[in-house]
């Protein structure tokens, strides 16, 4: 049985991983921190929203918004968690007098009625507070999160009203100095959870235990988690694998590991099509966990990225114990969730071609031209109809 620790609300916390289907937001409520609600179990509400700090794009230390839901207890381990508990500058003494500024607004806008759906808006706005230093929230950043009773104008006031944080707020100061909590030990026998750093370690994991299943970002595996769809006895975390995180850019490709986020994407503005599409991909709190490799992976219908991948020409890098090989994304795909991945395989990069527009115009010349289109049910937060 695994045993994690992880930072919560600035303490210091060990959990046994009793089953590796365990969800952060089951263990919260669980052990007591019941501000963090649940309202759908799939990603689409946002009450279950938490705050994690992690590394951005630049290597700075951020607060980034993520559905407790969809991420299983084990990918908590190393991590710094906050809930709506931990925000007040008194959590510890549970002054309820003394609020966090995001919560202030919210009460001064009246930006809360029944209440339910409030923890989450105050963790999204709370992210995007301390976001670049302060003062770029903006509606996108609580796109992820649904209210049925309030009405949106007045959370949405509150989130434009929000000032920078001031210099001595103890969050800063928490960003440029952020704790260490230990990363747990790699055993390719273990079960439950199991933290490789390396390819080869996930290899070794997947010879010794073939029914094993990888899991990255867990926002698709975390709906099954929930509805108790996930049998596996052991999931094996990408996390950590530093090889699946590269994002190299050259004059021909930009190579994108299997592990990169879908918000470390919407930096990348190379690609005009890939860009419109991942705004509307899902909301922030599932982008900000979701990897390109694992939508590619699911092999749903509905998955997003997959048109403009195909239209764009993209190939794919599939590696396992014995090397790895290249295919066209277009072969990729064999059936309804079904892909050509063997036994033992997993996605290491995926592969875009850029167009060299060239200089002078010829005869032969031509440019290609990409547009993305999304129809769904709502304008964000929400699976294609068609894509």
């Amino acid at each position: 049985m695994n045993k994690i620790t992880f930072t919560l609300n600035g303490q210091r916390k060990t959990a046994l991983l009793e089953s590796p289907d365990t969800t952060v937001l089951q263990y919260l409520r669980a052990s007591g921190w019941v501000g963090t609600k649940e309202g759908c179990a799939e990603g689409d509400c946002g009450a279950c929203t938490v705050a994690l700090m992690v590394q951005n794009e630049a290597g700075k230390a951020e607060y980034q918004a993520v559905n407790s839901c969809l991420m299983p207890l084990g990918a908590l381990a190393g991590q710094e968690m906050i809930t709506v508990e931990g925000v007040s500058p008194d959590a510890d003494v549970h002054d309820v007098t003394s609020l966090h500024p995001v919560q202030q607004m919210m009460v001064e806008t009246g930006g809360s009625q029944c209440g339910y759906c409030t923890p989450g808006f105050i963790m999204s706005m709370f992210a995007a507070y301390y976001r670049n230093g302060g003062g770029d929230a903006s509606d996108r950043d609580v796109e992820g999160n649904l209210c049925r009773c309030t009405g949106y104008l007045p959370i949405r006031k509150a989130l434009a009203e929000l000032d920078a944080p001031t210099a001595d707020d103890p969050f800063v100061h928490k960003l440029e100095q952020p704790s260490l909590t230990s990363q747990p030990t790699f055993s390719p026998t273990d079960t439950g959870f199991v933290y490789p750093t390396t390819l080869a370690e996930v290899f070794e994991v997947l010879e010794a235990q073939p029914d094993a299943v990888l899991i990255a970002g867990a926002t698709d595996l975390g709906v099954d988690m929930n509805d108790g769809r996930l049998s596996a006895q052991t999931l094996i975390s990408l996390e950590h694998v530093t090889e699946l995180k590269a994002l190299e850019v050259s004059e021909d490709a930009v190579t994108i590991g299997a592990g990169v986020t879908l918000s470390q994407l919407e930096h990348l503005h190379l690609f005009p099509a890939l860009s419109t599409m991942i705004s509307w991909f899902a909301s922030r709190q599932i982008r900000n966990r979701a990897t390109i490799g694992g939508n590619i992976a699911t092999a749903s219908p509905i998955g997003d990225l997959p048109p403009v991948l195909l239209a764009y020409d993209a190939i794919i890098t599939i590696a396992s114990k014995d090397g790895t090989r290249e295919l066209a994304l277009s072969d990729f795909f064999q059936g309804y969730r079904q892909t050509a991945l063997e036994p033992g395989d997993i996605i290491n990069q995926v592969r875009i071609p850029r167009q060299k527009i060239p200089k002078k115009k010829t005869a032969n010349a031509s440019t290609r031209l990409s547009q993305s289109y999304k129809v769904g049910k709502r304008g964000t937060d929400d699976i294609s109809i068609v894509a």
